[in-house]
């Protein structure tokens, strides 16, 4: 007799005794889990969070994509490889990429609010549109996600658990310790992991950090113009101790979760 394998346990799937289709938390986590076909493989991505640089390797794995200079068609392919229900409790290995909560955020305004990316637009109708994009400083822009509509309003703010599927992953890796994830994937399941930052120009890796002043109250033009100029504030340049409670307050499950796994002294401010 073949001996059973211990099952793999959904985050979500109990929390309410409707129908599955119908339990909207574990709807929205099994739609951002992706399947690596051949190593049977289950990647929960979540944005900000390297999502760019592995679903790009995703898609090569799968076979979608025959060089990453094609690298824009992930962006309109976020579910050609969701896993349904059986692949999820089927899958040999599992793995997801948490990011320290206050440079996650950070990372957001940065790249989305001061580039004024069409997600900064969803931003201002979460916001009913009360509010001046070009006036709006990283404190505001926080300051509005203790509103729960705004806060779970879109997936590059979302709190990272609400992505997690499982109870429970193979392996957990961080964004500030990425290298991790790199060799581990490549030994583990044989994915070779594309860095794709220098395709979509995400990053704020090429560019100088600036640490001598704080840009908490400074107004997105005024960062992008010292973008333009090859600098960048740094994540802690962003906060003030105001900013930091209110962090910890919103984002209190994200940094439990990423405390509990990494340790005290992985996040940005302790």
């Amino acid at each position: 007799m073949t001996a059973m394998i211990e099952p793999r346990v959904f985050q979500y799937s109990n929390t309410t005794h409707n129908n599955l289709q119908q339990n909207a938390r574990h709807q929205f986590a099994q739609r951002h889990a992706l399947r690596i076909f051949q190593a049977n493989a289950i990647y929960s991505f979540i944005p900000k969070n390297a999502c760019s640089t592995l679903r790009l390797s995703v898609a090569l794995a799968n076979g979608c994509l025959a060089s990453p200079a094609d690298f824009n068609w992930i962006h309109n392919n976020n579910d050609t490889f969701r896993a349904d229900l059986a692949a999820l409790a089927n899958a040999a290995y599992t793995f997801t990429v948490l990011r320290c909560p206050f440079r996650r955020l950070a990372s957001v305004y940065l790249d989305k609010i001061v580039g004024k990316d069409p997600v900064a637009w969803v931003f201002a109708d979460l916001c009913r549109r009360e509010i001046e994009m070009d006036d709006l400083s990283f404190d505001a822009f926080v300051g509005e996600l203790r509103k729960p509509y705004i806060k779970n309003g879109n997936i590059h703010w979302r709190p990272q658990v609400d992505f997690l599927v499982y109870r429970h992953y193979d392996d957990y890796f961080s964004v500030e310790d990425f290298p991790v994830a790199v060799a581990t994937l490549r030994q583990k399941i044989g994915l070779p992991v594309i860095d794709a930052r220098p395709l979509t120009k995400h990053g704020t890796d090429h560019l100088k950090p600036v640490t001598n002043e704080s840009f908490s109250s400074a107004k997105p033009l005024d960062i992008y113009d010292l973008k333009r100029q090859g600098f960048c504030p740094t994540p802690e340049s962003l906060y003030n101790d105001r900013l930091v409670s209110l962090v910890r307050e919103v984002y209190a499950d994200d940094i439990a979760l990423y405390r509990e796994l990494f340790g005290e002294s992985a996040l940005l401010f302790t």
